[in-house]
């Protein structure tokens, strides 16, 4: 151990000088999976004791964003299909890990983040929802520039939906007929009513555990993104699995619908 931790700072910063000469991302798209997998593996019987871990990770990787300037991270906590195939005890755990990481590390009195909220709040408990909503309103001053969007009780296809039920229902009070909506529809018209208006698509998705989908997350969104497969479970993923994400993003040629 006493030469590991040297020779891991060493590769780190060697990483990190390499990350700086390329291109970074602005906005990365995160999903975090294999809590569960994790746990098992590390022969824990309960599978929150995973989640736990992982919960308390979200705060490296805004550290890590943080220290490259990254402005923007985008993270899948949760689906909507998560919430209703999970037993009631794991999702229970769940719901009480966000609203103590929500409290405790982004409701700060000098916040980093400025916290958004993709999905449907009315899926998830009360306390919950009053959790996430007290971090939007706490952080909404936030000086640094920086955006935190926390995907939870989300399903991307649930989110074009509402986006669209959302443009139908402004232009039907504008007077405007579904006829003369479907002539004049744009991608910017259905862009500005998603849960993430106003914020720039994920340059970089990266997901963990070794699987390789989107698990409708941010479909639209990501129509444009490198994807990146890492296969460290999430509670695993160390600084420098996120440095070589971002080192294959620097090396890649991105084509927007090449």
């Amino acid at each position: 151990m006493g030469i590991a931790a040297p020779l891991y700072a060493l590769y780190a910063n060697r990483l990190r000088r390499q990350v700086l000469e390329g291109a970074l991302p602005e906005h990365i798209g995160l999903i975090m999976d294999g809590n569960r997998r994790w746990a098992r593996q590390m022969g824990l019987a309960d599978p929150s004791e995973g989640h736990q871990r992982g919960a308390e990770h979200v705060e490296d990787v805004l550290s890590w964003c943080e220290a490259l300037g990254i402005k923007h991270i985008t993270v899948f906590v949760c689906s909507t299909e998560n919430l209703r195939r999970r037993e009631d005890s794991e999702v229970a755990c769940l719901m009480r890990l966000i609203e103590q990481v929500a409290h405790d590390k982004l409701c700060r009195p000098d916040p980093r983040w400025q916290v958004h909220i993709a999905g449907t709040l009315d899926v998830l408990p009360d306390t919950t929802a009053h959790a996430l909503k007290d971090a939007v309103e706490a952080t909404r001053s936030c000086p640094t520039g920086a955006h935190v969007t926390l995907a939870i009780g989300y399903g991307g296809r649930q989110e074009v939906i509402d986006a669209l039920r959302e443009l139908m229902t402004e232009r039907a009070a504008q007077g405007q007929s579904l006829t003369e909506l479907a002539a004049s529809l744009t991608v910017d018209d259905i862009a500005q009513h998603l849960y993430t208006a106003g914020r720039p698509d994920p340059d970089l998705v990266i997901r963990t555990s070794g699987e390789q989908r989107m698990s409708n997350f941010l479909l639209w969104q990501s129509a444009y993104s490198e994807l990146y497969f890492c296969e460290a479970y999430w509670p695993a993923f160390r600084e420098i699995d996120f440095l070589r994400a971002l080192r294959s993003f620097s090396a890649r040629e991105r084509r927007y619908g090449g």
